[in-house]
């Protein structure tokens, strides 16, 4: 069933506004009262459970707390969005297949300013507010940068009161959970919602038909014709919101997740002759599309399903927000003027042929009024240069699951060929680098062109970045729409990421900075005046230390490594992928063992190497990176020879709760991915805010923290983008640069030798022939310029002093990075909105010097 209305919608305060009806207000929980906490709580608890205080588990305790936030989030959500409503106000929608959101109650509490109140509450009643932070399971719904931006910047939406919808899947596994088993990653499913999710509110009223297949049939009525399309499947997306507090609970926006469901979810005849199988067939089919986050999709039936969800949820959203904008607005055509859709990568990107199939099949718009509808309302963020993200779909299998979007597409891409003019130089070429289908070999829908196409703004997330997207990927677009693409530096919560995560820090910058920096985080610049104060060092070294044994302590707990928290954290956490180089990290790693090895009485700097991640199910090689980077910790944490000097801890199953241990307690950050290929980054941002001190190449936003912290405060080493370029037109064989080296030669030596692996001596010919032959991303290359820099910050460690005031100057210059200001210019420069609660402090940025 199609439903349009929108049951969400909340009625206007008065005849006057449209509704004819007086409703009554929704009248506020009581919030600073701790008495009616308690009673709050425990009404929650005995209704929920249905269990007494005395037999409640800590997960009864943490059910019965979050409702009761909730409910003093519920009526602030009423008003944001009447407020909103009543005001005529343009919205924004965000549309993206990861939210990684990680835990609420904290981030919740922390936003609503209640941290305090509640944890007097539940003291009083005997419960511990941390045991109840620890029973929440992660929100599986996402992966990494690009599921926890998108997580940022719903916040930051909300605390500048920008009224919002982010639109999602509501996985019920998400990606998956990592462990690690003789040294191998194994998937498990990560079975968040098992015992259910008290933030989120379930809306069966709203629900809409989602078809595939199927063909489409041309019709001619009079002088004109019409397209219907007949699908052959139809299923059901039911919405789930789950509401986001801004800061001081301010405004609220809502997490619009969708569920897959059957229509008919059991075929009864065929149950009663006794396939009992059979007869959920359609609901096993249905449902799947929200199981899983990034399905495999090494096999036809993967690439199926992967295509069935990115249109599933872009479907489902689509319809949602434009019945709303009719249910406010009244008219179709003013969609664009009331609305702004941001395309989230090109996941998403299906969008911009429903919304033309939506306008032209369902409201009879012609096709030029509805392509202009459809480009002032979509913009588009790219997030990465690799081509196998840049997503395309077999025409076949586009064609045939969505037989009316192929011929629309087919339509926008004819409509956008005729714009280049028949006189350009070398026009075939330019064609077929521009055009939507990629004509070679198998044909493909490309999907990245498709968004750029069909956007009014495509933005880079870091200057160079965007650059590279000018000057590169996009070029042939580039010059057909010359200023579409601009750029807007990704950005982090520092609620999230500093007040959360690191109060211990956040104590030693109020008491420097004032208060003020809780609303103003460019008032955290104040922390670089102080810099060479002892007593701030001692501050500084007291927070990091403690937040160093709270992170060994995890260690012990999950690898039973013991280390020591006056080493050295050095610290790679993201996402396993051969770009961003844990390889080269290893390898260093390896070097550094066997030097210890080999000059014993050295002063060393003690150090532990940290290293977590996942590889996604496919990737052989990640996985491959991620058994190496075990069997080191085998081998060198078991070496009395180096004990006390170097360990290796490869944490399993990376997620932002454990991101928000470890982020802390870092020293060295690394960002060392091959220049060029890391878009932005947020993780160095986040490590930068909390003090670590970076180590990385002038990739993504590595230059503009540069440019902020200063050319000598942060260590950079290896190629530069155009330096990557050269290196790879000479060849990709690397004998010659290994031969020259003698420590990357033993290391390679060493691999291939068996020696971290010696009852399976060829268990990384694989990797080490790679290195050799192929190294496309260059760890060969960077290996020498990689160790000295290594080096050297090994040797600024015995300087404690000029270590912590480095550490001071980045915390101190990292406030420019905050999603608060990306947002801010998301809405001035493209959506067209204005925050009803704009940040604080002017954000500058320094001139680059890329």
């Amino acid at each position: 069933m199609d439903q349009r209305a929108s049951s969400d919608i909340l009625p206007l305060r008065s005849s006057s506004e449209g509704t004819g009806k007086n409703y009554p207000q929704a009248v506020p929980v009581d919030d600073q009262s701790v008495e009616a906490l308690k009673s709050g709580i425990i009404a929650k608890l005995v209704s929920t459970s249905g269990k007494n205080p005395s037999t409640a588990s800590d997960w009864d305790w943490y059910f019965a707390a979050a409702l009761a936030v909730r409910d003093r989030i519920t009526h602030r959500s009423l008003d944001s969005d009447r407020d909103s409503q009543r005001r005529g106000l343009k919205r924004v929608y965000y549309l993206s297949v990861e939210f990684l959101i990680g835990r609420m109650l904290s981030d919740f509490l922390t936003n609503l300013g209640l941290t305090d109140v509640f944890n007097a509450a539940l003291g009083d009643l005997g419960v511990d507010l941390n045991r109840l932070r620890n029973a929440e399971p992660d929100a599986a719904l996402g992966n990494g940068g690009l599921g926890r931006l998108a997580a940022c910047f719903m916040d930051s939406m909300a605390s500048l009161g920008i009224p919002a919808r982010g639109y999602g899947i509501r996985y019920e596994n998400g990606l998956f959970r990592q462990v690690i088993k003789d040294g191998m990653q194994q998937e498990y499913p990560e079975d968040w919602l098992s015992f259910g999710n008290p933030w989120e509110f379930t809306r069966p009223d709203i629900k809409y038909d989602i078809s595939f297949g199927g063909y489409a049939e041309a019709l001619t009525e009079g002088d004109s014709r019409r397209r219907v399309w007949h699908p052959a499947e139809t299923i059901q997306a039911v919405a789930y919101d789950t509401p986001i507090v801004g800061w001081r609970g301010r405004h609220v926006n809502r997490l619009r997740l969708w569920s897959a469901h059957a229509v008919d979810p059991l075929r009864l005849d065929v149950f009663n002759s006794g396939d009992h199988v059979a007869a959920l067939h359609d609901q096993v089919r249905s449902e799947a599309l929200s199981k899983v986050l990034y399905p495999s999709d090494d096999s036809p039936a993967g690439r199926e399903l992967r295509l069935r969800q990115e249109y599933f949820f872009v479907s489902a959203s689509l319809q949602d927000l434009i019945a709303r904008h009719l249910r406010v607005f009244g008219d179709i055509r003013s969609l664009a003027d009331k609305t702004a859709i941001q395309l989230n990568d090109t996941h998403p990107a299906v969008a911009v042929a429903e919304m033309m199939r939506i306008l032209i099949d369902r409201y009879g718009i012609v096709w030029e009024e509805a392509w202009e509808i459809t480009r002032a309302t979509f913009s588009y963020t790219n997030h990465t240069l690799l081509p196998e993200a840049l997503e395309s779909w077999p025409l076949q299998l586009f064609a045939a699951l969505l037989p009316r979007h192929m011929q629309i597409i087919y339509q926008i891409n004819a409509e956008h060929l005729n714009h280049i003019p028949q006189d350009v130089e070398d026009r075939d070429d330019v064609l077929r680098a521009v055009s939507l289908i990629d004509e070679r070999g198998n044909r493909h829908v490309r999907m990245g062109h498709l968004a750029f196409v069909g956007s009014h703004r495509v933005n880079g997330v870091s200057a160079l970045h965007t650059t590279l997207l000018k000057e590169t990927l996009f070029k042939p677009l580039e010059t057909l729409y010359p200023g579409r693409i601009v750029n807007k530096t990704n950005g982090i919560t520092f609620r999230r990421w500093l007040l959360e995560c690191n109060p211990r820090l956040t104590n030693v910058l109020r008491s420097v900075c004032g208060d003020g920096m809780l609303d103003d985080p460019m008032q955290i610049r104040e922390l670089a005046r102080h810099a060479d104060d002892a007593g701030l060092q001692e501050a500084l070294a007291r927070a990091k230390r403690a937040n160093k044994i709270a992170l060994s302590r995890l260690i012990r707990e999950r690898v039973n490594v013991r280390v020591d928290p006056d080493a050295l954290f050095d610290v790679q956490i993201k996402r396993i992928h051969e770009y961003k180089r844990q390889l080269l990290n290893l390898l260093e790693t390896i070097a550094h063992y066997e030097a210890i090895k080999a000059h014993p009485t050295y002063n060393w700097a003690p150090r532990v190497k940290i290293f977590a991640g996942k590889a996604a199910a496919s990737y052989a090689h990640a996985k491959l990176i991620i058994r190496l980077a075990n069997d080191i910790a085998k081998v060198v944490n078991n070496d009395p020879q180096v004990r006390g000097v170097l360990k290796v801890v490869f944490l399993p199953n990376y997620n932002v709760s454990l991101a928000e241990v470890i982020i802390p307690a870092a020293d060295l950050s690394e960002q060392i991915s091959t220049a060029g290929m890391e878009a932005s980054g947020t993780g160095n941002m986040k490590l930068s805010l909390n003090g670590a001190l970076t180590i990385g190449t002038l990739d993504g936003a590595n230059v503009e923290i540069r440019d902020h912290v200063g050319a000598e405060n942060i260590f950079i080493f290896g190629l530069k983008t155009d330096e990557v370029e050269a290196r790879r037109k000479r060849g990709l064989d690397a004998t010659r640069t290994i031969a020259a080296s003698e420590s990357l030669s033993n290391v390679l030596d060493a691999i291939e030798s068996g020696y971290f692996s010696p009852e399976e001596p060829d268990r990384y010919s694989s990797l080490v022939e790679t290195l050799r032959y192929s190294d496309y991303f260059l760890c060969t290359a960077d290996f020498d310029d990689y160790c000295k820099t290594q080096q050297r910050i090994g040797g600024l460690w015995h300087s404690s002093s000029e270590w912590l005031r480095i550490s001071a100057l980045n915390i101190a210059h990292m406030s420019w990075f905050t999603s608060d200001r990306a947002i801010a210019e998301y809405a001035a420069d493209i959506w067209k909105v204005e925050p009803k609660f704009p940040p604080i402090g002017t954000f500058t940025m320094p001139t680059s010097r890329v």
